[in-house]
């Protein structure tokens, strides 16, 4: 324990505004990102300022060499996955689209026949994942696990030793599904846009980064085209 405190708090000192520090018997150190870096991540992936990989380019100009590790992920993915994938990521983009025309949020160029790397949001800019006791909004269990299958993802997109061996149709199908159960049990429209805008606003930047990750595994890790629409 003592040895365990002693590293703790060194870690708080170099990185105590990143991450969430606690000693449990006999020694174990556990770590929790705190609401404010898991807000300015979300942000990251629906804008493009963080670099995570998605719209970097890297992966285009090696198109010509990786083209036929593109196509044999794409052969390992059963059709009706695939599919399901691409379902979620349209679902994503119209109801992204459908919330700027509704004025839930705006957005300075919404494109009608291509599919967004990333959103440009003029309103509210940053999106309030937030309360106003510096909370992250998004606390529902089917929230959460999506924000867990993001980072996930994204983990796996980032490190290159672990990337290689990664099964991208199923990262893709999880992804896919986790978006399926948010968007079933945590509501955008009705009430909730009356009584908490701002929730719904956080929902729609969960949407919005959703879309970006499932854009980058369909297009660079399975080769495949991820629609606007269906």
């Amino acid at each position: 324990m003592e040895l365990a405190n002693a590293i703790a708090s060194d870690i708080s000192g170099i990185c105590g505004d990143v991450f969430s520090i606690q000693i449990v018997p006999p020694g174990l150190i556990h770590f929790e990102l705190t609401d404010s870096t898991l807000a300015t991540w979300l942000q990251s992936l629906v804008v493009g300022s963080g670099e995570w990989g998605v719209g970097s380019g890297g992966a285009g100009e090696d198109e010509g060499d990786e083209g036929d590790e593109g196509d044999e992920a794409n052969n390992q993915c059963p059709m009706p996955n695939l599919f399901a994938v691409q379902y979620a990521h349209a679902r994503c983009c119209s109801l992204v689209l459908l919330a700027h025309r509704e004025g839930l949020i705006k957005l300075r160029e919404p494109v009608p026949n291509t599919s967004p790397a990333f959103w440009d949001v003029i309103f509210p800019n940053p999106l309030p994942w937030l309360n106003c006791d510096g909370i992250l909004q998004l606390n529902h269990p089917d929230e959460r696990r999506l924000i867990g299958e993001l980072i996930q993802v994204v983990d796996n997109i980032e490190c290159p030793d672990v990337s290689s061996s990664v099964k991208w149709e199923k990262v893709a199908l999880n992804l896919s599904q986790a978006f399926e159960k948010f968007w079933s049990n945590c509501r955008i429209w009705g009430e909730v846009k009356i009584t908490s805008p701002e929730v719904v606003q956080a929902r729609l930047g969960l949407l919005m980064a959703t879309q970006s990750v499932l854009k980058f595994v369909l297009e660079e890790n399975l080769a495949v085209f991820a629609p606007l629409e269906l």
